[in-house]
C-alpha cells in the first residue's frame, strides 16, 4: 500500500476533527473532535513508521511506540475533560461554550440583584 492513502485518509480525518472543534457549541462535542484530531495524527504516526521501517530495514518503530504513548495521554485528556464538564454543567446547568464564556467575562454583574447588592453595601 502506498504512503499516500493513509496520509490522505489522515488529513480528512484532522480536517473534520477541525472543523468540529471550530464549529462546534457542545463541549462534549469539541473534545470529539480533539479525540478525531488526535488519532488523525496517530494514523500518520504509524503509517510513516512502517514507511520508514521498509525503507531504512529499522526495527525500532518509535512512530508505534509514540502513538501508544499518545493513545494514552488522550484516554487521560478525555477522563479529565470530561470531569471538568460535568462540574461546569451541574453549577451552570448547560456546556454551551458560548454562554460559558459569556459567564467568565463578567457579563452577569449588570443584573438587578448584582445592583441592589451594591446599593444595600
Amino acid at each position: 500500500m502506498h504512503l499516500a492513502y493513509p496520509a490522505v485518509l489522515s488529513a480528512l480525518l484532522f480536517c473534520t476533527g477541525l472543523y468540529g472543534v471550530l464549529a462546534r457549541r457542545n463541549a462534549i462535542l469539541v473534545l470529539m473532535s480533539v479525540e478525531l484530531m488526535l488519532n488523525a495524527v496517530n494514523l500518520n504516526l504509524v503509517a510513516f513508521d512502517v514507511w520508514l521501517s521498509r525503507t531504512a530495514r529499522e526495527t525500532l518503530h518509535s512512530g508505534q511506540a509514540l502513538t501508544l504513548f499518545t493513545i494514552a495521554i488522550a484516554a487521560a485528556e478525555i477522563g479529565i475533560g470530561l470531569a471538568i464538564i460535568l462540574a461546569v454543567y451541574r453549577n451552570r446547568g448547560t456546556s454551551d461554550i458560548d454562554r460559558l464564556r459569556d459567564t467568565a467575562e463578567g457579563h452577569d454583574g449588570d443584573t438587578p440583584a448584582a445592583e441592589k447588592a451594591e446599593a444595600t453595601a
